[in-house]
């Protein structure tokens, strides 16, 4: 008897678990599809038992992560969305009958990493780290890349042309030029990120680079500037916040009780 109820409940964890596996592969065949994805985009239907979530028609906590194309953006950029209490049938997933899906809570973001945010600038070995921290005792030293975020004050650093200079052996993308550091003003307004630099910066905790002449310095500080359009994020969402993380640049909105397309990810 005891066997016999171990088989069982053996067979119904490998339902269960094959059921939220072939309702993660439905959503992200239809997400890929919907949204002219370039590779299937990672879906987890998080929680067990997936079969009592599927009986309730009530999905509690679901995440999405895709790569994505934006026309203001050159390559692929990372976007993720968490949807808690996903309020569908079964049946209708099953059928790709997935539009104007209640939602309780959706937190939707994008990601703009080192390589795109270098196409974006035209500065091939741009780099984003946090603010001067005048408090270095957590070990961070400030730098975006161990971890801290932040907006408001950041670090910007690449190599960019100087004037004054025309025999520097360039980086691919460039016509050579000065390793430099900036400090930029990172903010949203509306649905734009703007990144203003507004000065040249030579404190410790970005890595060491050259000084700027005068005669450059109005040049250099433009070439760190760039208004960014973030349009909507995943699922229609608008941007409430941006900060420098790890590098990156991310813009993150939410929405409560909202209406989304499974099967549209971006908007049209």
């Amino acid at each position: 008897m005891v066997i016999g109820l171990l088989v069982v409940a053996g067979l119904a964890v490998v339902l269960d678990f094959g059921m939220a596996a072939y309702s993660e592969y439905r959503v992200s065949r239809l997400l890929r599809d919907g949204s002219n994805l370039s590779a299937d985009p990672e879906v987890t239907f998080h929680g067990f038992p997936f079969v009592a979530q599927a009986y309730d028609d009530t999905y509690k906590n679901v995440d999405i992560r895709a790569r994505a194309m934006r026309p203001d953006i050159p390559g692929e950029i990372s976007v993720e969305a968490n949807l808690k209490g996903v309020h569908l049938s079964f049946r209708n997933l099953a059928d790709g009958n997935v539009h104007d899906v209640p939602v309780d809570a959706v937190q939707a973001r994008m990601r703009i990493e080192p390589v795109e945010l270098g196409r974006l600038f035209k500065i091939p070995d741009l780099q984003v780290f946090g603010p001067p921290a005048p408090d270095k005792s957590d070990g961070s030293g400030g730098s975006g890349g161990s971890g801290v975020t932040t907006t408001g004050a950041i670090i910007l650093q690449g190599t960019v042309p100087m004037s004054s200079e025309t025999d520097t052996p360039a980086l691919p993308g460039t016509t050579g030029g000065r390793l430099v550091n900036v400090l930029a003003d990172l903010r949203l307004d509306g649905d734009q990120v703007r990144i203003t630099a507004t000065d040249i910066y030579r404190g410790s905790e970005a890595s060491p680079a050259a000084m700027v002449p005068e005669a450059d310095k109005a040049a250099v500080l433009a070439r760190f500037t760039k208004t960014i359009d973030t349009k909507d994020l995943p699922f229609g969402i608008r941007p409430a916040t941006v900060e420098a993380s790890a590098g990156q640049i991310v813009v993150e909105g939410k929405g409560q009780n909202v209406t989304v397309d499974l099967d549209r990810l971006q908007q049209p």
